[in-house]
């Protein structure tokens, strides 16, 4: 009679151990990936840190993976304004690429902080198969200036910090980072060996057998004279007319984001010395805008400013603005520049019968960071049913503007984004539905002023006002 109790026992645990069994077996094991090597190219020639990577893929598992994760630093997922990928396939000068889609995604299990990107593949990447990956993404407000304060003679050093070791949550076996600086001066940088330093580049690696979530903190002290232009916000106004033309107005609230300036600032030196006196400083702006722009103008707070020049071409056209002084670190200027399009280059309508505007999206200006953009596309009076199609995330909502002879007033349509870096200058679509009829209703307004106006007066002559018989 003892031994049915441990029978029962021995039944139980053999039924729950089975169970675990069909558990396991029904359920699929999650993929494993490695990196079979990694090439880091860390762009610091401008304000704006540019990354390029490439990772060669490798599944391990039993089981296909359909997505590659991306990790990030706490410190820098504040600072990323772009992530893009695309897969690689064929060699050399045979290469093609397929974009892929990144999108930010949580792991509740990410170590100290740990932010990650999620890339999603075009198809699941099988068994024993690899794949190549280029990614690009860019930083902003990467670059401490240090010291924080500079004079008038002096250059502008900067510090970046970085990992020496690509920070991934797969295992990597060979990686290399190589980091470009715009000039050879390099006051110092982190030394983990092998390191190498030969004029503008500095070379980490190559590394072997790096497990997950490796991290060797560095630091590089370096030169970076070139001007930290920051549009801290910027407003685009696109007002579409269907009489002929599209007039765009942007507000610009400009910054020099770099070293401080300390001290006087001397003109004299300033011109008679420029390629020693505020060589960090910048006195003129590239803005590059659209073929056959007309009616430019460019001015500030005070007035027109006459100090621009305008080049057009079939293919571009470029504004050289200078403002009323240089910029040196911490000094910032307001402006305006305004100019008219031809409709006919940018409106177009859709096989549905629905009209869509097709422009460009970002800031003009060359080499710019917008810490805020805002674009307002101010479609014609008696325009239904707007919508905006733009390739990467926007916050949108709707506005309604009068301007003159107006009535229900006009409906605007208002897209705003931050962190904003050149690599955003891709076009984007606003469709809407405009009945021509509403073409007509200015023209009869006018129309009916005058020809009350016209009565008025012709009432007035014929009606005798006197008191005399």
């Amino acid at each position: 009679m003892e031994g049915l109790p441990r029978l029962r026992l021995a039944l139980i645990f053999s039924v729950v151990a089975y169970l675990l069994v069909l558990v396991r077996s029904s359920s699929p094991s999650s993929p494993e990936l490695q990196i079979v090597s990694a090439e880091r190219r860390i762009d610091l020639t401008s304000h704006i840190v540019r990354v390029y990577l490439t990772l060669k893929v490798e599944n391990n598992g039993n089981s296909p993976a359909s997505e590659v994760l991306l990790a990030f630093p706490p410190t820098q997922i504040d600072h990323i304004a772009l992530v893009k990928a695309a897969a690689v396939f064929g060699k050399k000068k045979k290469k093609s690429y397929l974009p892929l889609d990144v999108n930010p995604t949580d792991l509740p299990d990410g170590p100290n902080g740990t932010k990650y990107f999620c890339i999603l593949l075009s198809k699941p990447l099988g068994m024993g198969e690899s794949i190549t990956l280029e990614v690009f993404y860019t930083l902003t407000h990467s670059l401490e200036p240090f010291p924080v304060e500079i004079s008038q003679s002096e250059t502008q050093l900067v510090y970046y910090r970085d990992g020496a070791a690509i920070l991934s949550p797969y295992h990597i076996k060979q990686q290399i980072t190589l980091i470009k600086t715009p000039s050879t001066k390099v006051e110092s940088f982190t030394r983990v060996e092998p390191v190498y330093h030969a004029g503008t580049e500095i070379k980490y690696g190559p590394y072997s057998e790096h497990p997950p979530y490796s991290f060797s903190p560095i630091l590089v002290h370096f030169e970076n004279d070139n001007p930290f232009a920051v549009v801290e916000e910027l407003v685009r106004e696109l007002e579409i007319s269907h009489w002929g033309s599209i007039q765009i107005t942007e507000h610009y609230k400009l910054v020099h984001a770099g070293a401080r300036h300390k001290g006087v600032f001397s003109r004299v030196e300033y011109q008679s010395r420029p390629s020693f006196s505020g060589v960090s400083s910048f006195k003129l702006l590239l803005a590059r805008l659209p073929p056959r722009v007309h009616s430019v103008y460019y001015r500030d707070e005070i007035g027109n400013i006459s100090s621009s020049h305008l080049r057009t071409d079939s293919r571009k056209s470029e504004l050289e603005i200078e403002p009323r002084y240089p910029l040196f670190g911490g000094w910032k200027t307001t402006f305006i520049i305004g100019y008219g399009l031809p409709l006919q280059d940018f409106l177009f309508e859709s096989p549905d019968g629905r009209r869509y505007l097709n422009f460009t999206f970002g800031c003009p200006l060359a080499e710019t960071l917008v810490d805020k953009l805002t674009i307002k596309v101010v479609l014609p009076e008696g325009s239904k049913n707007p919508s905006a199609a733009v390739p990467f995330p926007v916050e949108q909502h709707l506005e309604t503007k009068y301007s003159y002879l107006d009535v229900v007033g006009r409906t605007v349509v208002v897209l705003e984004k931050k962190n904003v870096v050149p690599e955003h200058n891709s076009p984007f679509q606003v469709y809407y539905e405009f009945n021509p009829i509403f073409m007509l209703a200015e023209p009869l307004m006018l129309a009916s002023v005058f020809f009350l106006f016209f009565m008025a007066c012709v009432a007035y002559l014929h009606v005798d006002v006197s008191i005399r018989k």
